[in-house]
C-alpha cells in the first residue's frame, strides 16, 4: 500500500527499470484498500456520483482529450470550441444578459481566485491616485476560505461579517463594512459549513448602492440549485436576474457531475474577464497571454464536462435534483426518528443535512467516530458542533443502511458513556 512520505522515512529512489503495467496495475489497486468506498456511498463530501452509465460518458469524453493541452488555442481549436459552448451553457441557465463571458477553471479555488484578482484589477484600474492602496473584500463568516486564499496570494485584506441564527450574512452589517478599499463583496449559493443561501437579493441592492461588484460562490449549488428550482423546491434567487450580481463561480466537477478539474467563473460582462486576463510581451519566444491562473491545463475535463452537460439535459439534472431532495428528505425524517439527535434548522436550501445531539449523554463527535468505524467518511462541523452530511445521488441506495448504523452508534455511545474529541480536519 502507498503510504504518505515523511522526511524521517527512507526515501525511495528512482526507479532504474521498467514495470510491466499489470504489477503497477495491482499495486494501484492495492493502494486504494484504505480509501473509503465512495462508489458504495460511504462519503458525503468529494465524489459525486449516479451511475456508472453517467461515468462512462465522462471517461469516455476524457479520454478522448487525454493528451491535448487547453494552453494550445491554435494547436487544438477544438477544446476552445469545447470551452465556449461549456461556458455558454452555463451563461444561460444563471440568466447571463448579452455580453456576458467567462473562464473554465481547475476548480472552485481557482475560479474564486480570478474573481478577486478581477474586482481588484478592475477597482485599481478605476482609482488610478490609489492603484497601490491595499483593498479588500467583505464575505460572510461562513464563505469559503479560498477567498483568504485569494486575497493572500493578492495582498488584500478580507473582512468577515457575521452570520445569523438562520447562519445567513448579516446584511446591514456587510453593508455598514463597505468602505472606499473595497474591490468586492461575497454572498454564497449556498454556503458550505451550513447548506444555506445567503440573501443575494438583499446584497446585490449593497451592490448597486456602492456601485461594488458582487461575487457569488455557486461552486456547490451552480448546477444543482437552478434544476431544484425548476422542481418546485425553494432555492432563491442568485443569479444574473438579480442586478448587482457581477460574477459567479460554478463547479460542474460537483453537482454537474464532470471529471475533476472543471469549473467556471462567470462575469456579467467582458470588461471584468479582461481583468483577471495575464498578458507578458517582454519573452524572447512572443507575446504570452491566458485567461486563468494555470497555463498547461489539461484538456480531458472540458471534454467531460461538455459530454455530461449534452448528456444529461436539463431533464437529466431534474431527475438528479429530485433524486437528491428526496433522499435528503428521508434522511432528515430518519435522523429525527432517533432519540437525542436534531437537525439544525433551517436545514438545508440544498442538499445539506447537519444534525446534532440534544442528550447531554450522546457526544455527537463519538457518534461519527463510531460511525467511522463503521466505514463513513464523517464531516463534523465546529460552529456548531454538528454532523455535516452532503447529499448526493450515490446515497439513495445506501441511506437506510446509513440510518441503522446511525442508530445504533448513538445507542453505543449513550449506553457505554463515550466521549470524543472534536475532529477538526475533516475537509
Amino acid at each position: 500500500m502507498i503510504t504518505p512520505h515523511s522526511p524521517l522515512s527512507p526515501r525511495i529512489e528512482f526507479p532504474a527499470t521498467g514495470t510491466p503495467w499489470r504489477a503497477l496495475e495491482k499495486r494501484l489497486d492495492d493502494a486504494k484498500n484504505g480509501d473509503y468506498r465512495w462508489d458504495e456511498g460511504r462519503m458525503a463530501l468529494y465524489v459525486y456520483w449516479l451511475d456508472d452509465a453517467l461515468g462512462a460518458v465522462s471517461k469516455n469524453a476524457s479520454a478522448k482529450y487525454f493528451m491535448e493541452n487547453g494552453l494550445g488555442r491554435k494547436a487544438f481549436p477544438s477544446v476552445q470550441r469545447l470551452e465556449s459552448e461549456v461556458i455558454d451553457m452555463a451563461l444561460s441557465l444563471f440568466n447571463a444578459p448579452a455580453g456576458a463571458a467567462g473562464s473554465f477553471t481547475s476548480g472552485g479555488t481557482e475560479s474564486i481566485f480570478q474573481a478577486v484578482k478581477s474586482a481588484r484589477s478592475l477597482k485599481r484600474a478605476t482609482r488610478v491616485a490609489a492603484s497601490h492602496e491595499r483593498l479588500k473584500i467583505v464575505v460572510p463568516r461562513s464563505a469559503h476560505p479560498a477567498f483568504n486564499k485569494a486575497a493572500y496570494y493578492l495582498d488584500m485584506d478580507v473582512q468577515r461579517i457575521a452570520i445569523g441564527d438562520d447562519f445567513r450574512v448579516d446584511v446591514q452589517a456587510l453593508n455598514a463594512a463597505v468602505d472606499e478599499r473595497t474591490a468586492l463583496i461575497v454572498g454564497s449559493a449556498p454556503a458550505y459549513p451550513h447548506g444555506v443561501y445567503d440573501p443575494i437579493a438583499a446584497l446585490s441592492e449593497v451592490a448597486l448602492k456602492h456601485q461594488v461588484p458582487l461575487h457569488v460562490d455557486a461552486c456547490v449549488g451552480g448546477f444543482l440549485g437552478p434544476f431544484m428550482k425548476l422542481n418546485g423546491e425553494p432555492i432563491p434567487d442568485f443569479d444574473f436576474s438579480l442586478p448587482g450580481v457581477t460574477s459567479i463561480s460554478a463547479d460542474i466537477h460537483k453537482y454537474g457531475f464532470a471529471a475533476k478539474g472543471a469549473s467556471l467563473i462567470l462575469y456579467r460582462n467582458e470588461i471584468f474577464k479582461q481583468h483577471q486576463r495575464f498578458e507578458f510581451d517582454d519573452w524572447p519566444r512572443g507575446h504570452y497571454e491566458t485567461d486563468t491562473f494555470l497555463g498547461t491545463r489539461p484538456a480531458s475535463p472540458v471534454a467531460s464536462a461538455w459530454a455530461v452537460l449534452n448528456y444529461l439535459g436539463t431533464e437529466g439534472y431534474r431527475g438528479i435534483a429530485k433524486i437528491v431532495a428526496d433522499t435528503r428528505n428521508r434522511m432528515i425524517q430518519g435522523i429525527e426518528d432517533i432519540e437525542g439527535l436534531e437537525v439544525l434548522r433551517p436545514h438545508s436550501e440544498l442538499s445539506f443535512v447537519l444534525y446534532r445531539s440534544q442528550d447531554p449523554s450522546v457526544d455527537i463527535n463519538a457518534v461519527a467516530q463510531e460511525l467511522d468505524k463503521k466505514g463513513w467518511f464523517v464531516g463534523v462541523g465546529v460552529d456548531p458542533v454538528a454532523i455535516h452530511f452532503m447529499v448526493n445521488p450515490v446515497h439513495q441506495s445506501i441511506m437506510e443502511r446509513y440510518l441503522d448504523d446511525l442508530r445504533a452508534a448513538v445507542k453505543n455511545v449513550r449506553d457505554n458513556k463515550l466521549t470524543a474529541q472534536t475532529n477538526a480536519h475533516t475537509y
